[in-house]
């Protein structure tokens, strides 16, 4: 399983970004696609996850503001950032979880930055 993110970039506080990951050779509808994020100096964190029946799970510090999205069809998972805050900044990952064999795999990272 290959993940391939996209959409990263620099925006102004209040701003707007959309994030894109495309999946390959997953093989499986039995996943949980998702998006996570790493500050510097901090853990990686959740963002936001979203089932293939469109069940969505998001972080405290997003909601309202972010939305994940996906297209089973096409194997790609979306996330919609308003209201971009200075603590967003950090580098997303787009994560596919595996309902078959729990594996996790990931995207290369993208990096938003959101300046004050």
């Amino acid at each position: 399983v290959q993940l391939q993110a996209s959409g990263g970039g620099l925006v102004q506080a209040g701003g707007s970004l959309r994030l894109s990951c495309v999946v390959s050779g997953s093989g499986s509808s039995f996943n949980i696609m998702g998006w996570y994020r790493q500050a510097p100096g901090k853990e990686r964190e959740l963002v936001a996850t979203v089932t293939t029946t469109g069940r969505t799970v998001y972080s405290d510090s997003v909601k309202g503001r972010f939305t994940i999205s996906r297209d089973n069809a096409k194997d790609t998972v979306d996330l919609q950032m308003n209201n971009l805050l200075p603590e967003d900044t950090a580098v997303y990952y787009c994560n596919y979880h595996s309902l078959v064999s729990f594996a996790d795999y990931w995207g290369q990272g993208t990096l938003v930055t959101v300046s004050s």
